[in-house]
């Protein structure tokens, strides 16, 4: 058998309601993180946050909807046009549009091997929104 995996979306462990699919674990995924977020419209919620402290730099995808995100005070679009990078020190929060949002976002540690945090894990605790 070929080293492929294929899961659908909707159909992967997720955690906050079902909210925040647990893409790498199903995937198995090892080298980045990957994990795609259903937004509901105008969620505001979102954690603003930044990744200083690990280093890691994140890439954010608009599977649908469309958002903004916002970086240091600049809001920049996220929809299907647009891929959005934010390095590690810079503060970043995600603004889903009036539609909502399914994003997919990838992040990694420059130079460095993944350690894949426990909330990414099948059955794992749930994210913090804080």
């Amino acid at each position: 058998m070929s080293d492929c995996t294929a899961r659908r979306i909707d159909d992967m462990d997720a955690a906050l309601g079902g909210s925040f699919k647990r893409a790498r674990a199903e995937l198995g995924v090892r080298a980045f993180g990957l994990q795609v977020i259903d937004l509901p419209p105008r969620f505001a919620h979102y954690p603003d946050h930044d990744h200083a402290a690990d280093g890691q730099e994140e890439v954010f995808v608009a599977l649908r909807g469309s958002g903004v995100v916002e970086v240091e005070g600049e809001r920049l679009p996220l929809d299907a046009d647009t891929l959005v990078r934010v390095g590690p020190a810079a503060r970043r929060k995600v603004v889903p549009g009036d539609d909502g949002l399914r994003m997919m976002v990838i992040g990694g540690i420059p130079g460095a091997a993944y350690d894949a945090p426990v909330v990414t894990e099948i059955g794992g605790p749930a994210p913090s929104l804080t």
